[in-house]
């Protein structure tokens, strides 16, 4: 499970921030500007952080998860 304790902002906003730049061609910056239209103040170099930060563990979860689908798990 991937931990975001100590984190100034919610789990939900991060992921979706790492999502956003993940998925589509985005930049840092177009993330802030999209997050600040929700009303979320953030600085493109933090999201440029949690990407670098979450999206490893992220990939590695969904492997995994991935992986025992495929062997019939839940």
């Amino acid at each position: 499970m991937i931990s975001f304790k100590g984190r100034h902002f919610n789990n939900e906003m991060i992921l979706q921030s790492i999502r956003w730049y993940l998925a589509y061609s985005l930049s840092y910056r177009d993330i802030e500007e999209m997050m600040q239209e929700r009303g979320f103040k953030v600085d493109h170099s933090t999201i440029h952080r949690w990407v670098i930060q979450y999206s490893p563990q992220l990939e590695a979860a969904f492997h995994f998860k991935k992986k025992e689908w495929a062997l019939g798990g839940e």
